[in-house]
């Protein structure tokens, strides 16, 4: 993972690059990866504060649903969520479950540097065959990564590495 993740830069040196699959589709509320055999979807929805229990400390969030949670600016209320991650390889669809990315906040599809919108999210295969990485960056509050990892077919567990652009 330090190849693809920027926390992981100074790991990443004098690696290989993995090969990405391309973005297939994206609007403002999903983006989409895929290839001959590999298909990924990432949706977002929009976050409805009656449908959560927040708690607040000195009027900064700091809990959703009695867990911390990630992304976006750390203390105030999100906007979107996480809707649904789609995977199928070949035919068969990789079950990602929800607890993989419920507590995931205000994902970025896009962000703007210099004056022009970029994205550093991405769909990584090892170089093994047997595994893939779907990433997601966003920018804000020192910088979050969402890493799942998939490997032959089936979800294995995701990484989240949170305020290492400040470190």
């Amino acid at each position: 993972m330090a190849s693809i993740a920027l926390a992981g830069v100074d790991e990443s040196i004098g690696k290989a690059q993995l090969k990405s699959l391309p973005v297939k589709d994206y609007g403002a509320n999903f983006m989409q990866f895929g290839d001959d055999n590999i298909q990924v979807t990432i949706r977002t929805g929009v976050y409805l504060p009656t449908k959560h229990k927040q708690m607040f400390l000195e009027k900064h969030l700091v809990k959703i649903d009695g867990k911390p949670y990630y992304g976006g600016n750390y203390g105030e209320t999100p906007h979107t969520t996480i809707e649904a991650v789609t995977v199928l390889v070949g035919k068969d669809t990789v079950a990602v479950p929800a607890t993989a990315y419920f507590d995931l906040y205000d994902p970025k599809f896009s962000f703007s540097q210099s004056g022009s919108t970029r994205s550093r999210n991405g769909v990584y295969l090892s170089n093994d065959k047997h595994t893939f990485y779907i990433y997601m960056f966003n920018p804000d509050n020192g910088g979050t990564e969402y890493t799942w990892v998939i490997r032959d077919k089936q979800y294995l567990r995701r990484v989240v590495d949170v305020g290492f652009l400040t470190r």
